[in-house]
């Protein structure tokens, strides 16, 4: 258990209480009790409880009426009451004014225990209920969707229009934009926002390891397939399924893919059996899916498929007055983080980022407003704080590609050609920095 399930023991006869007290300290609940029905009525008044376990025949007030007064109080409380077995039809009326159950004396403890256990797993599932909608609300607010510029309030005007569709979305956009912040976007003001939002990182996976993810596979369909997994899709059925990168998949898994989309059914790798799932699909991409359609390499069919409503999400260079915004939003997400008291940053250094071009945009910024709270020294965020030095862009530069390339060879060179290290500092995994290693012809310089 996450926590303690807390009990009440009312009734009349010390053995009882004392029996009861005993059964469920041992099985690990928090147990509390109490003589009479007022005793108990007082005791709810400034505790609560899970479960309220109370005979019915007490003196005074007895228990159908001490649960009618609980439920008067609009208590969370679950109550099971207690009773002989000549009073069964009194029981059955608890039932009708809300009682949990009821249980007869002489006691089964196995039956007892069953029954608590029972009343325990509502009890937990109520307050995951109540914590995934918690989680949803927050979402809605769209949080880290920072900005307030007249780029970004595009943006989230698109998100609200495509949201309670179930139209295929493609979120275009350079690297460390935030596409898969508006993925999620998304997804939590949709109608599917109670089920899952699946994502994965197409270009970070092998075509046999996607197929594996994606689709899932049977015991033995392969070397190392020691159990029978759940693909992706599966997993995503009433929610929504997020493909970053999806630029990258291959031709055979564009016309898997695509099948798939078409029909919502597949079937898991060496397996036989199709399996049907109702999910949204939202992908991602940093490269011209258009362009890449013309040059053949990638499916006009599932272009149009995917694409049917396209976001683009600015890079920051274009959404300069976000700046000050996201810098604030930063400061504050790292200073928590880090246990740390809330910082300011100086004017200066707030200029020079607002100056500064961004090649690795949103989450570029972010790793420099980190670096700078971890080296600074004190409670303001100063110009020395900030690695701005050496990474001044170039006026000389042509295109976004000349930018990316440059910066990834830069930081190539600055950790050795580590790969490990250089793919940590980009913030991207190995196999993607090899892709982009390959893609910009990149070596090391001998």
């Amino acid at each position: 258990m996450a926590r303690k399930i807390s009990i009440l023991i009312v009734d009349d006869e010390d053995s009882v209480r004392d029996s009861l007290y005993n059964w469920f300290i041992e099985d690990g609940y928090h147990v509390e009790c109490a003589e009479s029905a007022m005793t108990a009525l007082k005791m709810l008044e400034s505790e609560s409880f899970d479960i309220i376990l109370a005979d019915i025949k007490m003196p005074g007030m007895d228990g159908l009426e001490m649960l009618r007064r609980i439920k008067i109080l609009k208590s969370d409380s679950i109550v099971i009451v207690m009773t002989a077995f000549a009073t069964v039809d009194t029981a059955v009326q608890a039932l009708k004014d809300g009682a949990f159950d009821y249980v007869t004396k002489p006691f089964d403890p196995d039956d007892l225990s069953h029954l608590i256990r029972n009343a325990s797993k509502q009890i937990t599932l109520a307050e995951e209920n109540e914590n995934l909608r918690s989680r949803v609300v927050t979402l809605e607010s769209v949080e880290d969707l920072i900005g307030t510029s007249e780029a970004m309030k595009q943006v989230l005007k698109e998100i609200e229009n495509v949201a309670q569709s179930s139209s295929s979305v493609v979120i275009t956009g350079e690297s460390g934009t935030g596409k898969e912040l508006v993925a999620r976007a998304i997804h939590a003001n949709s109608t599917r926002k109670y089920f899952p939002l699946i994502s994965v990182h197409c270009g970070a996976l092998t075509e046999s390891l996607l197929e594996s993810e994606l689709f899932g596979h049977e015991k033995g369909a392969f070397t190392g397939a020691m159990y029978n997994r759940k693909g992706r899709f599966e997993m995503a059925d009433n929610g929504t399924i997020f493909l970053d990168e999806i630029a990258t998949i291959s031709t055979k898994m564009q016309i898997d893919l695509l099948r798939v989309l078409e029909s919502k059914k597949f079937t898991r790798v060496g397996g036989n059996k199709e399996i049907s799932s109702d999910f949204r699909v939202i992908c991602a991409t940093n490269r011209d899916l258009k362009s890449l359609v013309e040059k053949g390499l990638f499916r006009e069919d599932l272009y149009y498929r995917l694409n049917v409503v396209n976001i683009y999400v600015p890079p920051l260079r274009e959404r300069i007055e976000d700046i000050p915004l996201l810098v604030d939003y930063f400061i504050k997400k790292y200073c928590t983080s880090m246990n740390m008291p809330p910082a300011t940053i100086e004017p200066s250094a707030l200029k020079r980022l607002e100056e500064f071009n961004y090649p690795g945009n949103v989450r570029e910024l972010e790793n420099m407003i980190e670096r700078a709270i971890v080296v600074g020294s004190g409670k303001k965020i100063l110009l020395k704080d900030l690695p701005l030095e050496k990474s001044v862009v170039s006026n000389s530069v042509e295109s976004l590609e000349d930018l990316e390339k440059d910066h990834i060879l830069k930081i190539l060179n600055k950790y050795s050609w580590n790969i490990s290290r250089a793919a940590k500092a980009l913030n991207i995994d190995r196999v993607t920095l090899y892709n982009k290693i390959s893609k910009f012809g990149l070596k090391p310089v001998n």
